[in-house]
């Protein structure tokens, strides 16, 4: 389905249609801007997420009028951290944060885009940006062959894309070991009030309640496991299921997809939040390690952050130089310490040993616990 502007002419252009582009999306039409949004995908659709946000976000959704109450998500006041012999930790999460599926979260912001007057071309792909210096505008290939101008090109295309090589990002260059699997699941019993983190040799492993009495598990691991066990079945039998609180989820849960959703070359490098005049988003800008991030959160944060510099742009409040640099001294100062906290916790996950003696010991520590989790989330906004 496309929904198509008056014109190939638009204020911005927003490359792919998660929660940092469809939030930005609807940001900035609110803001009076004309919007478009190149989406490969139709909705909804699923994604490999772990699928809980952080209440940090709640005042600028309603801002957005898009407040998730409408989806009657999981409300979530707990965090519970196992190692890989199954000796656990918790903590209360200060905020708290709520649970619900992308299928439904991304459907509902696609929703009210539209209603907002965002225009649509979905099940289609960018295949070049190029800005013109001497028309201030970038001009954006389709892969079915329009082309379209924008004032500005905002990239929330996720992980990795094709797009990345296009811009010559450094990461692309680099081999990531990671991979993500998710699953819905329904497990009578689990709490709906709990996020769960299950440590495994070389990954680790997220559940947590969504809407209509669902549960999201999300787990994080590596090629080389799957290579060595051959099938996510078995990888899962002879690696997650180790640990006893997993291979109870595993015993006991009822699948309700007939195959799990997988992404390959998950990287955690750090990347730059402009790339030849792109104000990046979401996890297109930087992906926080799962075990202690809140990606979700971080990419609704850096839409309220690129909308807002866009649109003093677009106002003739600022140049485009300070737009951009604006935007990147803002995403640095609100994400970068939370991604480097995560890439040195991750390191002390994953090693069956060095997890049991980490989980020990913050276990009788509960203010480093706390203190990390504040290091990792934000404040609403």
């Amino acid at each position: 389905m496309v929904l198509k502007s008056p014109t190939n002419q638009m204020d911005i252009l927003v490359i792919g249609g998660g929660l940092a582009g469809l939030a930005a999306a609807l940001d900035l039409a609110g803001r009076g801007h004309r919007v478009v949004v190149v989406e490969r995908k139709q909705y909804p659709f699923h994604k490999v997420c772990g699928e809980y946000v952080s209440n940090e976000v709640l005042p600028y959704l309603r801002r957005l009028h898009a407040d998730p109450a409408a989806l009657a998500p999981a409300n979530i006041r707990t965090f519970l951290l196992s190692s890989p012999g199954g000796r656990v930790l918790t903590a209360a999460l200060d905020l708290g944060g709520f649970g619900v599926s992308r299928y439904a979260l991304d459907d509902f912001l696609y929703q009210r885009a539209m209603a907002r007057g965002v225009a649509f071309h979905l099940k289609n792909t960018v295949t070049d940006v190029a800005f013109d210096p001497a028309t201030d505008q970038h001009r954006v290939t389709l892969a079915d062959g329009r082309v379209l101008t924008a004032r500005v090109v905002l990239g929330t295309f996720g992980k990795r894309a094709n797009l990345d090589r296009q811009l010559q990002r450094t990461f692309f260059t680099q081999r990531s070991p990671y991979l993500g699997v998710k699953y819905h699941l329904r497990l009578p019993g689990f709490p709906r009030d709990v996020i769960a983190l299950h440590n495994f040799a070389d990954g680790y492993a997220g559940i947590s309640a969504i809407e209509d009495d669902k549960l999201c598990f999300c787990y994080l691991t590596t090629r080389r496991n799957l290579k060595r066990h051959g099938t996510i079945p078995a990888l899962e039998q002879a690696v997650l299921a180790q640990n006893p609180r997993l291979r109870e989820i595993l015993g006991a849960a009822e699948r309700l997809y007939p195959q799990p959703e997988v992404i390959n070359e998950i990287s955690f490098a750090p990347k730059q939040p402009v790339e030849q005049h792109v104000l990046m988003c979401g996890d297109a800008a930087g992906l926080i390690t799962p075990l202690c991030g809140n990606g979700m959160a971080m990419a609704l944060h850096g839409a309220a952050l690129a909308a807002a510099a866009a649109h003093d742009f677009l106002t003739a409040k600022t140049t485009r130089a300070a737009m951009e640099a604006a935007y990147a001294r803002a995403w640095t100062a609100r994400f970068g310490t939370r991604l480097r906290v995560g890439r040195a916790v991750q390191r002390l996950f994953g090693g069956p040993v060095l997890s049991e003696l980490a989980v020990g010991g913050l276990r009788h520590w509960p203010g480093a616990v706390q203190a990390l989790m504040r290091r990792t989330h934000g404040q609403e906004f």
